[in-house]
């Protein structure tokens, strides 16, 4: 998570807030641990009470996500103030404290991470960065595709390359979400070829402006991309625990012809046989 956060040079007070919260955290966990130690140690818990202590975890879980879903709805209707970026900033925390506690994500899912990106690209539709982390989140963890490419066409309207020298990003992540999930192919080709507009005349440009182009030119020769999208909704399908992400990963799947195979303990996996 550090690591993610220091890719944003715009909001480097990010960094040290994050820095800061996990540190502490850290330091809470040894002194109880060390604390633990000092007392002769923890008992063990019997396995009627982990049965206890897992279900009251769980409906814990659900009724927080329930409060941060009310949080959020009446965040999208706030008055900013003329402050959105801190609006922004403050809400990429939150998604990013909701986005990484695992233990609750397995029992709630990651459901309310498009109310987030709804948020922040609302706000601070310029943040080009922030495009990166909407596309995984709301794409490939929730599995919904077009409503992350609907969020980053906020992106493609609001920047361009002379306000921001990383904003053909964001049409290299749309292209790439259409390609991958939606195989929209003219769609792809169109985000590849602004995508290579807009980096020409960066730093980057004489590395990635051909790249792009080619992507463009190698979707015009052969249209036909089932084994990248069959790739892509496989990884969709194995990420999540989120039975709804799931469902809609498997219908994809079954849609571009895989066949869907069971073992001994009922777990499923998918084969795209050799076309013809």
């Amino acid at each position: 998570m550090e690591a993610k956060i220091e890719q944003f040079s715009r909001n480097k007070w990010l960094s040290l807030l994050a820095n800061g919260i996990i540190g502490t955290a850290a330091l809470a966990g040894v002194i109880a641990m060390q604390s633990i130690e000092q007392l002769g140690g923890m008992p063990p818990v019997s396995v009627q009470n982990q049965k206890s202590l897992s279900a009251m975890s769980a409906a814990s879980f659900k009724q927080a996500a329930q409060q941060e879903a009310l949080r959020l709805k009446m965040l999208k209707t706030f008055p900013s103030f003329g402050f959105d970026n801190l609006i922004a900033d403050w809400t990429f925390l939150k998604f990013l404290q909701y986005f990484g506690d695992d233990e609750a994500r397995d029992v709630t899912g990651y459901n309310l991470s498009q109310d987030y990106f709804d948020i922040i690209t609302r706000r601070d539709p310029k943040w080009a960065d922030i495009y990166l982390f909407l596309s995984a989140a709301v794409s490939f963890y929730q599995g919904k595709p077009e409503t992350a490419v609907k969020f980053i066409e906020r992106g493609t309207s609001a920047l361009s390359p002379q306000t921001h020298p990383q904003a053909w990003i964001v049409w290299r992540i749309k292209g790439i979400d259409e390609l991958l999930l939606l195989g929209d192919i003219p769609d792809s080709i169109r985000s590849h070829e602004m995508a290579a507009e807009w980096v020409e005349n960066t730093a980057d440009g004489p590395k990635l402006a051909p790249i792009f182009r080619a992507t463009a030119d190698f979707l015009r020769r052969d249209p036909d991309s089932v084994p990248v999208r069959f790739t892509a909704w496989s990884t969709v399908y194995s990420q999540t625990t989120d039975k709804l992400v799931r469902q809609r990963a498997k219908q994809a799947l079954v849609k571009l012809g895989a066949q869907v195979k069971k073992d001994k303990d009922g777990n499923e996996s998918f084969i795209l046989p050799a076309r013809k």
